[in-house]
């Protein structure tokens, strides 16, 4: 089955919801320019409304060592989604002993990774469009089709422009063992749906 990310979680209703609906990660925007971020404070006050639940994967975009350790003084994360770092995944991985998944923007077969780079997991999703100041899909698919002739290099998760709509429709094509989404599923900019985020993960696991 088809693992499922909501990321950008910054209100207890998306919390709340994307446990009760099955999300096998929940995902924290540690990246001031973004309308989805939170502080620390706020994602560790989100964090322990369960003591269980998903695995909490921290996003953070061309992150030193410092600022990633300010973070994790104040909440339990999981994971750490690192962008625009590559050369530096390596000893963020091994500083911190956590699993590291590295955001591969995508526009041709050419961006397609020949091998992980030192991360654990790789997360493709559309290359930002010119102009846009945040990395990440911005709500925008890339051409799913390339991905029929890519040998996988790591395990990985399909993202960017991923709706309730188009979930399933994406993982028929690409086979993808895993999705992240986020404005997919929110009523506007930064806010997130309950309703949109419960539909996504059952059209995912479906």
């Amino acid at each position: 089955m088809t693992r499922v990310k909501i990321c950008g979680i910054n209100d207890p209703a998306a919390f709340d919801r994307a446990v009760e609906a099955g999300a096998d990660w929940v995902g924290f925007v540690f990246f001031p320019p973004s309308p989805r971020y939170v502080t620390p404070e706020t994602a560790a006050a989100l964090s322990a409304r369960t003591i269980s639940g998903p695995p909490r994967v921290g996003l953070f975009v061309r992150p030193d060592i410092p600022a990633i350790a300010r973070v994790l003084d104040v909440v339990r994360l999981d994971v750490l989604q690192i962008y625009d770092a590559l050369d530096d995944l390596p000893a963020i991985r091994t500083r911190f002993g956590l699993p590291v998944w590295r955001a591969v923007g995508v526009g041709g077969p050419a961006d397609l990774p020949a091998d992980a780079g030192g991360a654990d997991r790789l997360l493709l999703e559309a290359k930002p469009p010119e102009g846009a100041n945040r990395p990440g899909g911005n709500a925008t698919t890339f051409d799913w089709r390339i991905l029929r002739d890519w040998a996988a290099v790591a395990p990985w998760v399909l993202a960017g422009g991923l709706t309730p709509d188009n979930v399933a429709a994406a993982i028929r094509e690409t086979g993808a063992e895993a999705v992240d989404v986020s404005s997919g599923v929110e009523s506007s900019k930064g806010v997130k749906d309950p309703a949109l985020i419960r539909a996504f993960i059952a059209a995912a696991k479906g």
